[in-house]
């Protein structure tokens, strides 16, 4: 049960459904990113996926492996998306890297949601487009 939940969650992620998304998280939720910076509470992701998608509307998780053990799930793929800039609206903003999530469920929701990615290709795309 606890992997169809995180399979539901990265699928609303990939979709940009941002109410599915809050829906399939506690209210306590915790979002860690790439440089294990925290965003805490159900609110607060809410208004921090609306901004990523602004910025990464096509943003995608490719799930390739998904290990279960006990309420902790990891999943092995890839995250994609492309750079909503002004200034630069082609291919170039284009962005796909291998990537590892951590998610804890409890009571069939996502708790914790950690990220685990080298975003380095993602920052230069952004700081090209400045």
């Amino acid at each position: 049960m606890e992997t169809k939940v995180v399979v539901d969650f990265a699928d609303a992620i990939s979709h940009a459904d941002v109410d599915r998304i809050c829906s399939l998280m506690t209210d306590d939720h915790l979002f860690v990113d790439s440089q294990d910076n925290r965003i805490e509470g159900k609110e607060m992701m809410k208004i921090a996926w609306i901004a990523y998608f602004g910025l990464f509307p096509d943003y995608k998780i490719e799930i390739e492996e998904l290990y279960e053990n006990d309420s902790s799930i990891c999943i092995l793929g890839y995250a994609s998306g492309t750079y909503k800039s002004q200034q630069n609206r082609n291919n170039g903003n284009h962005w796909r890297v291998p990537a590892a999530w951590k998610a804890v469920i409890k009571d069939n929701l996502v708790k914790h949601w950690q990220v685990y990615a080298d975003n380095l290709v993602v920052v230069e795309i952004i700081n090209n487009n400045k």
